[in-house]
C-alpha cells in the first residue's frame, strides 16, 4: 500500500469516487491533464457499448483539447490487477501514476502505466 497521497492525487480519488456513487456504476475514475483540469466519468455498461470508467474519462479529456495526461485514479471494488491503465498508457505515455482505490477511498495500490 502506498503512502500518503498528494493533494491533487487525493482529490482525484475523490472525483472518481464521486462519479461511481452517483450512478451506482461498478467503477469511478477521473484523470487529470497536463494543464491541472480534472475530468471524471463512471462505467458505461449498455446492450451496445461497454466502457470503463477510465476509458470514458480519458476521452472526456482528449474530446476537451487536451496534449496530455500526467495521472489518473480508479475507484473499484475489483483488485488493482483488473484495473485496464492502457488507455492512460496509450494518451499520456509510461510511468503515470494511477491510483487504486476501494468504494470507501482507501487506496489499494498506486500502479504506472
Amino acid at each position: 500500500m502506498p503512502a500518503d497521497l498528494c493533494a491533487e492525487d487525493a482529490k482525484l480519488v475523490t472525483l472518481a469516487r464521486a462519479a461511481r456513487a452517483r450512478t451506482r456504476a461498478a467503477e469511478g475514475a477521473a484523470v487529470r491533464d497536463t494543464d491541472g483540469r480534472t475530468y471524471a466519468a463512471c462505467t458505461v455498461q449498455l446492450d451496445t457499448v461497454l466502457l470503463s470508467a477510465l476509458q470514458l474519462a480519458v476521452a472526456m479529456a482528449v474530446s476537451s483539447g487536451v496534449k496530455g495526461i500526467e495521472a489518473a485514479a480508479v475507484v473499484t471494488d475489483a483488485g488493482a490487477e483488473s484495473v485496464d491503465v492502457e488507455v492512460v498508457r496509450y494518451f499520456g505515455g509510461a510511468a503515470l501514476p494511477v491510483v487504486v482505490a476501494d468504494g470507501n477511498g482507501e487506496v489499494r495500490d498506486v500502479v504506472h502505466t
